[in-house]
């Protein structure tokens, strides 16, 4: 059988500075005003677009996907609150946070009293500015430093958003890495956020970043990256490749990876996919990682591990959507995100793309008792147990388990061995005559 090389990608996170380029990236995405349509997203594309070759989709106004129908495109060029003395309270241009993304057009004059039913504070974080939306709903609102508000006297204050909404389109990126064969492997991120960082800044850039790194590699499976707003834009694509679902064999979806939060996973929906116990192996060495069961609660895995798809897509984060006092706040800020999270968060994607890639099913040509390694050089070629990668209980293990029955990964699963030790060491039982691929 053709074995790929072990570590397929090939990046060592002590020298390649993957984690610095990821947070460059981040920041050039971290100004720009997004929602579910507009002129916003398609800035982000152009910038993701200088990683890897995206092919950009346009989805007009009314198309019905499924349940849902594709909005009116919004975008915004302006928005202010001047208070009663002339000075400006509140203004877009400082935080694109301010305004509730989605809000209509408004230009009129308010007293503070009836202003107060469209501002959004957080009493509990007076000095953070809470991230509000309105996608469905029309309304417009301002989203305000609690402190802020407090200090705002009686009186008539002008208000003014200069926003649109009007037929126009959703838009969502795709690259498709091709490998070897037709059979895919889904990685899908939110682009809908505006000034949040970790939520989804982080799963943006290292989505390209994880994309443009799998394009000089030779792959069995065929990878499909995915920029999408959340719900609306994964539903887009389903309804548009609705044919082509049943390739996907792994998917994640990707959100809040660049904290200091210990690695979590969510598992799809089937609970025993090949891509829940992969990620559950390489968490199984994590210090606090935690794995979670499904359920119908986040992001866009709700979509693809729905009843009718019932895909094989979990979701990997840091710290858990939700449970961190910085999500969906002005504090989700470039300081939030640190280069070196990043870089851990994308070792550990690559090492289950590894694992993807790496696992096959070894057959023992020698089932009767234990054959003899050392006549074969092979308890030599472990090499102190450094050149090869393999040790002699990782051949023990292969060696019992190659029925034809287990998997690499299973065999990781059941001995508790690293994969690639037990990867090492299948290759070095191949070579050496005593393995074939079960067919």
């Amino acid at each position: 059988m053709e074995h790929l090389n072990p570590g397929g990608l090939g990046l060592s996170p002590s020298s390649t500075g993957v984690g610095q380029e990821i947070y460059s990236l981040s920041e050039r995405l971290f100004p720009i005003c997004r929602s579910i349509t507009g002129d916003g997203v398609r800035r982000t594309l152009d910038i993701l677009s200088e990683q890897v070759d995206l092919e950009r989709h346009e989805v007009p106004t009314g198309t019905q996907v499924f349940d849902w129908t594709v909005p009116q495109e919004w975008n915004i060029r302006s928005a202010s609150i001047t208070g009663p003395d002339g000075q400006t309270v509140v203004d877009f241009a400082d935080s694109n946070l301010h305004v509730v993304n989605y809000s209509m057009p408004f230009k009129g004059t308010l007293p503070l009293d009836e202003l107060r039913r469209h501002i959004h504070t957080l009493p509990e974080q007076p000095g953070l500015i809470p991230y509000r939306t309105s996608y469905y709903a029309p309304t417009w609102g301002f989203c305000v430093a609690h402190d802020r508000v407090a200090k705002m006297p009686e009186g008539l204050y002008r208000v003014e958003i200069d926003a649109e909404l009007k037929d126009g389109c959703l838009t969502y990126g795709e690259y498709l890495h091709r490998g070897q064969t037709e059979r895919e492997f889904l990685l899908s991120a939110h682009i809908c956020h505006p000034s949040l960082a970790n939520d989804n800044c982080s799963g943006l850039a290292l989505l390209a970043t994880l994309a443009r790194s799998l394009k000089a590699r030779k792959t069995r499976y065929s990878y499909r990256f995915l920029f999408a707003p959340g719900t609306i834009g994964a539903l887009a694509w389903l309804s548009r490749n609705e044919d082509r679902t049943y390739l996907i064999d792994h998917g994640l979806v990707l959100s809040c990876l660049g904290d200091a939060g210990s690695p979590a996973y969510k598992r799809s929906r089937r609970g025993d996919a090949f891509i829940d116990r992969a990620m559950a192996h390489v968490l199984g060495g994590e210090a606090g990682a935690k794995l979670m069961d499904f359920s119908p609660y986040g992001y866009d895995e709700r979509q693809y591990c729905s009843p009718g798809f019932n895909l094989p897509v979990g979701m990997f984060q840091r710290s858990v959507h939700g449970t961190f006092p910085e999500y969906h706040t002005s504090a989700d800020n470039l300081d939030f995100i640190r280069p070196e999270h990043l870089e851990d968060s994308f070792r550990i994607l690559t090492e289950v793309i590894d694992i993807v890639e790496e696992d096959w099913t070894p057959l023992n040509l020698f089932p009767k008792g234990e054959p003899q390694l050392g006549k074969r050089g092979l308890y030599a070629a472990l090499g102190g147990q450094k050149s090869s990668g393999a040790t002699s209980m990782s051949l023990l293990w292969v060696l019992n388990l190659a029925d034809g029955q287990h998997s690499l990964l299973a065999m990781a699963e059941r001995s508790g061995l690293p994969f690639w030790e037990l990867a090492a060491a299948a290759k070095l039982l191949l070579d050496h005559g005593l393995l074939a691929a079960a067919l």
